[in-house]
This record gives structure tokens, C-alpha cells and sequence, in this order.
């Protein structure tokens, strides 16, 4: 009888916790795609290759921050074949090219332009 009382508790306690895995999971997702956690990563791997400052990166941060908001606002979940989503998408990106311009040097532009085209 102990023995099967104690598989029942062993039991309960295993589905809570891959429960509470399960949820933990989720919210790392969700985590994932918020503009802030897309734009760190953004900036970590073009700080690598472009030998950014630290003023770089905080502006390429917002910068990066604002297109992904505009996407999630403006583009994402909307029919992209439509008019209205396609010159918002122009309008985001052209405003995105013009932010980086200003933020690296002509050199660093170069690169950047160059791993955008691959």
C-alpha cells in the first residue's frame, strides 16, 4: 500500500512539473519575439562584424526596436499582397536604411549593405 501511495504523490508531483516546464517554455517564446529581445541580438552579432561604439549601438538598438515595432503594428498578420501593407513596409524600411546611414560610418554602411543583399 505504501508503495502505491508513494507512485501516486511520485506521479503528481512529475505532471506539475512538466506543467510548470510547459509554461516556462511558453514564455520564453514569447520572450523571444518582443522588438527589445530581436534588437539585442541584432546588435550584438552587427556589433561583432562592424566594430560598433557604444553610442552605435544604442542608436542601432532603437532604430532596430522602432522598425520591428512598426512591423508588429502595421504589417505582421495583415494580408502582405495588400497596398496599404506593402508601402508601410516600403515607408519602414526606407526610414530603417536612412536611421543605419546616419548611425555608421560609410564604411560600416558598405558592410552592412552588402550583408543585407547575401
Amino acid at each position: 500500500m505504501k508503495k502505491l501511495v508513494s507512485l501516486a504523490v511520485f506521479s503528481v508531483v512529475m505532471l506539475l512539473g512538466i506543467q510548470t516546464a510547459s509554461a516556462q517554455s511558453a514564455d520564453e517564446l514569447a520572450a523571444r519575439k518582443k522588438p527589445e529581445v530581436i534588437a539585442k541580438a541584432q546588435v550584438a552579432d552587427l556589433s561583432e562584424k562592424l566594430e560598433l561604439n557604444g553610442d552605435q549601438q544604442r542608436a542601432l538598438f532603437r532604430a532596430i526596436v522602432a522598425k520591428e515595432v512598426n512591423y508588429k503594428k502595421h504589417i505582421a498578420g495583415k494580408n502582405i499582397n495588400s497596398k496599404e501593407v506593402i508601402d508601410n513596409k516600403k515607408k519602414f524600411d526606407e526610414s530603417y536604411v536612412a536611421s543605419v546611414k546616419k548611425i555608421l560610418t560609410e564604411k560600416q554602411f558598405a558592410i552592412w549593405q552588402k550583408m543585407q543583399n547575401n
